[in-house]
């Protein structure tokens, strides 16, 4: 059985493609099957995983709105080594369209069971918006991975978004949780940087995750190249923080 994590921040500019994109090669570097889903019609995990968004014949938005099934348009990212349900502009019409469909946050997760068989872990970027898409990928998964940086305006976003994590484990999806907080971009010579680690530490345990995502050259240049920072520069310190994150959600699936 697929375990389906979203990741999600209602702040723009947190790393959260960044994030699916190299988690999911890293996962699949670790020998895992895996999906991505592209729920931002911006498109840029389905570009950052070298498949062009300009040219796709189908994408999510045909499965959103029932035109065709998740396997007719999933597609694989060869050099990454995962599969991918692309996104790209027509995706910004599906909400207008979903809104009179039948059980329309729930399309994306009916769509899945089809493929559960197929995948290991399915990754879902999410918008940096509470939408119809977002819901879709929040009831759609199992848990939510949060990116975010060491800054204060981020410890505001986040208190909105647990809020939202809980409103729709209440009334939507009962299997949703927190999986964890990833710390992305990370500059240890900040002492805000410190100052917010040390208090996201003590406010949340456990739920967040030990690997830490430093600022890194080779993975902002990585998108330019159609590839994943994993597979543009393996041995880069952000490639290798995503490749030890990677282990750590293995091994945090597998405890249970």
């Amino acid at each position: 059985m697929a375990k389906i994590f979203a990741v999600a921040n209602q702040k723009g500019g947190v790393g959260k493609t960044t994030t699916t994109v190299n988690l999911s090669a890293a996962l699949a570097a670790h020998g895992q099957r895996v999906l991505l889903i592209d729920l931002d019609p911006q498109g840029n995990a389905t570009m950052g995983s070298g498949i062009d968004k300009r040219s796709l014949p189908v994408s999510v938005y045909h499965q959103l709105v029932g035109l065709k099934s998740l396997a007719e348009v999933r597609t694989r990212a060869e050099a990454a080594g995962y599969d991918v349900l692309p996104s790209n502009r027509d995706l910004a019409g599906a909400e207008v369209e979903m809104v009179d469909l039948e059980n329309r946050e729930n399309r994306l997760r009916d769509a899945l069971r089809e493929v559960d068989a197929d995948y290991d872990f399915v990754l879902i970027d999410c918008p940096p918006s509470l939408s119809m898409l977002t819901l879709n990928g929040l009831c759609a998964a199992h848990g939510v991975i949060i990116p975010m940086q060491c800054e204060y305006y981020a410890l505001e976003g986040l208190s909105d978004l647990v809020n939202t994590i809980k409103q729709v484990h209440a009334k939507m999806n009962r299997d949703l949780k927190i999986i964890g907080l990833l710390r992305v971009m990370f500059d240890p010579r900040s002492t805000l940087s410190q100052q917010v680690s040390a208090q996201l530490d003590a406010h949340f345990g456990d739920k967040v995750f030990k690997a830490i995502i430093p600022r890194n050259v080779r993975l902002a240049e990585a998108p330019s190249h159609g590839l994943p920072g994993v597979i543009f520069d393996r041995a880069a310190k952000g490639s290798q923080a995503y490749l030890s994150f990677a282990a750590e959600m293995i091994g945090r699936v597998k405890e249970g």
